[in-house]
């Protein structure tokens, strides 16, 4: 469907302000199980190479560690200053690589490699470089520009010349943590950053020829206002970023300990929250931005509101994407691999990733192998996440269901939501409405088999908005 700018209705938003899955994969992780094992994913992976056409493959490698914490961050992070612990994970890393890389046919393509964490940048860029290699050496990487390559960067931890050899390495993407520019929010969640800073690493990655760079803001933070807000978005967009990802700053203590030290009454209310929103949305909707979903954000030139144009987009753990239909390897502690119909996660402590690499095991934690019906949702909900509407006749043929049959009690949910105006239901489809746009997860939780029903997600997922 064309891109539209969501409508900002805030009593809509208010009312469906709950809890409810990210939706980067169906089912989510807390279905997955430690019934699932390493060899349920040699199988697996052995069953993917046999396809006519076996899927192309992403590659996700997971830094854990940060020189300090950021109190506002959920992310599965290790906080050290200790530099000779990169080394030490690199070393088991590589032997991952290793035992993962012979599961998968030689002649398979990988088409996307991402670094997330953490702070990648932690490691030395010649650290990042090698691990580039390393990669390459065990897996045949897309030539030049066919292959996405991307790294999440803490500007405050990079200068130009690192960039230089980052993107020599073959890196072409850059995604930065900015949050807010505003002074007093820095020091409210301890992440304190320069506008010069931030700024000199965007000038960096466009001279060294990277081809994208995204800033991350979030909105809700302690010590937010409409004004300093405001001067954020004027920052970053005269710097013309790519893309955006506006996130919505989710505050469970108590699940992430370092959150623990955001003083709640420094919170912003739920209205001013919702006012810093709808600000974002129409500043970047002015600058030309289009709305791609959930909380990113692209100029009309940028491939992902290209692939959102054709179709192609794609959503999966390292979120929106163009690579389409692919494996997706995870390395790393708490890395989450998406092989065939199934999934495998990495132990979540340092301590478990490194023993099972030195017994030489592949360290699967948990997991789960997908039936038919998972499938059949995950292929729904990515096209709901994706492009925010379905056929039915289309997804009925690709699966072989009659599908207001199938999805009787999804089909009555929606229309609560299409009487609320967030979606428009008709014998052949439904698509969200301009209103139901930012609202995206919970249209996608009807035909969330896991959930009762809408609205009843507990508090182990961040609130919708």
């Amino acid at each position: 469907m064309p891109p539209t700018t969501p409508l900002f209705d805030p009593e809509l938003l208010r009312r469906y302000d709950l809890p409810g899955p990210r939706y980067t994969s169906y089912p989510t992780a807390p279905q997955f199980s430690s019934s699932f094992r390493e060899a349920d994913l040699r199988e697996i992976a052995s069953i993917t190479n046999g396809d006519p056409i076996p899927r192309p493959m992403s590659i996700y490698v997971h830094v854990p560690f940060c020189t300090s914490p950021c109190f506002y961050c959920g992310c599965n992070r290790i906080i050290t200053r200790d530099t000779a612990r990169g080394d030490a994970y690199l070393t088991r890393l590589y032997r991952e690589i290793g035992m993962m890389a012979p599961l998968f046919d030689r002649d398979r393509e990988v088409v996307q490699l991402h670094f997330g964490g953490g702070t990648p940048n932690f490691l030395s860029p010649e650290q990042l470089a090698e691990t580039v290699d390393v990669i390459a050496r065990h897996f045949q990487l897309a030539r030049g520009q066919q292959l996405d390559c991307s790294i999440e960067l803490d500007p405050r931890f990079v200068s130009p010349e690192d960039i230089a050899v980052l993107a020599k390495a073959g890196f072409n993407r850059a995604s930065l943590g900015v949050q807010d520019f505003d002074p007093a929010v820095q020091q409210a969640v301890n992440r304190i950053q320069s506008v010069e800073q931030t700024l000199a690493v965007i000038e960096a990655c466009r001279a060294n020829g990277m081809r994208s760079v995204n800033v991350d803001l979030i909105y809700g933070l302690p010590r937010q206002s409409l004004e300093g807000f405001e001067r954020t978005l004027d920052i970053a967009l005269e710097a013309r970023p790519d893309r955006f990802a506006i996130y919505s700053y989710a505050h469970l203590p108590s699940l992430f300990r370092p959150q623990r030290q955001i003083r709640e009454e420094e919170l912003p209310t739920p209205e001013v929250k919702l006012a810093l929103l709808q600000r974002a949305i129409e500043r970047l909707g002015e600058a030309g931005y289009v709305y791609i979903g959930m909380d990113h954000f692209a100029l009309p030139t940028d491939e992902l509101a290209i692939a959102q144009a054709k179709g192609g987009l794609h959503r999966n753990f390292m979120g929106y994407t163009t690579c389409a239909d692919s494996d997706l390897i995870g390395l790393g502690v708490s890395a989450i691999s998406h092989i065939g119909a199934s999934f495998s996660q990495n132990p979540r402590d340092l301590q478990s990733w490194e023993q099972a690499i030195d017994e030489g095991r592949l360290p699967v934690w948990r997991g789960m192998r997908m039936n038919e019906d998972d499938v059949l949702r995950a292929d729904v909900i990515q096209q709901l996440m994706c492009h925010g509407e379905l056929d039915f006749d289309r997804v009925g043929e690709r699966h072989v269901i009659d599908f207001r049959s199938y999805f009787a009690e999804a089909v009555q949910r929606l229309g609560a939501l299409a009487d609320d105006g967030l979606v428009e239901v008709s014998a052949a489809g439904m698509r969200a409405t301009s209103r139901g746009k930012l609202l995206l997860r919970i249209i996608a939780m009807c035909f969330d088999r896991y959930l009762p029903a809408p609205g009843t997600a507990t508090t182990q997922f961040s609130r919708t908005v």
